[in-house]
């Protein structure tokens, strides 16, 4: 079993910066499912977790939601 605290050498720095994609494979989602059930395209998606773009409140609370998560665990 793989915890989001088991900093395997599989996990490199960039995602630990990027904690939308780090609780999205901690989940078990692909990016698609998480997409989907965020109501926003897999594109827009693939743009927040790569640091393209940051997402508005809204999306992230939408993102923290399907991840059942707090908004403040995904900042």
């Amino acid at each position: 079993t793989r915890y989001i605290g088991d900093w395997s050498s599989d996990v490199c720095s960039s995602d630990l910066a990027n904690p939308v994609r780090v609780w999205r494979e901690y989940r078990g989602l692909t990016q698609q499912a998480l997409a989907d059930q965020a109501e926003i395209s897999t594109s827009y998606l693939s743009q927040i977790e790569s640091g393209k773009r940051t997402g508005t409140a809204a999306v992230l609370g939408r993102l923290a939601a399907v991840l059942n998560l707090d908004i403040d665990d995904l900042l």
